[in-house]
């Protein structure tokens, strides 16, 4: 009876540590996922964009709803998604946002037509003179109409650079 007791804790303890390991590299891959940076290229972040869904999946701005009223160059009407560590940094008033963040906008004309797509994505490096924004624009159907360092965006968003180059409310 007392090895019987023995073997099965045995094989209990066995079983927690096999378990253990299993989940220490489960959240080794979640967190690698986490801290995967995408490639400032347009259509990587379209791509991007179209796998997670964002439309559905993202949260969008704190305190923004659904075409809410816009001003040019974007769209009468705006509807402004963000990714996970953009909402936190925004929720919690950090004052800038972190290396990964995006920021979608969807630019509507009045009547509720989407136009547009306009991304700001932050990579460390990629332009550190202006907050190291990646800017693109799309057209509704994908096609990029813009991409890279653009001076229209930068250039408009620069009277906004104490704010981290956002225009939508402030991340203080």
């Amino acid at each position: 009876m007392k090895k019987s007791i023995i073997i099965i804790l045995i094989l209990l303890c066995v079983n927690l540590i096999l378990y253990g390991i299993v989940l220490a590299q489960y959240k080794t891959e979640a967190s690698k996922e986490k801290t995967m940076f995408i490639r400032a290229s347009g259509r990587d972040i379209w791509d991007y964009l179209k796998k997670m869904d964002y439309a559905k999946k993202w949260k969008m701005w704190p305190g923004k709803g659904a075409f809410y009223k816009g001003k040019e160059p974007h769209g009468a009407l705006l509807t402004t998604y963000v990714n996970d560590s953009a909402y936190m940094a925004i929720t919690e008033k950090k004052g800038i946002l972190p290396e990964g963040a995006i920021v979608a906008k969807e630019n509507y004309s009045p009547d509720k037509k989407l136009m547009a797509i306009t991304v700001m994505y932050k990579l460390k490096g990629y332009n550190p003179q202006r907050g190291d924004w990646f800017w693109a624009k799309y057209l509704s159907n994908g096609k990029i109409e813009g991409e890279g360092k653009m001076d229209m965006c930068i250039n408009c968003h620069s009277m906004e650079e104490y704010n981290d180059y956002i225009m939508t409310s402030s991340l203080k």
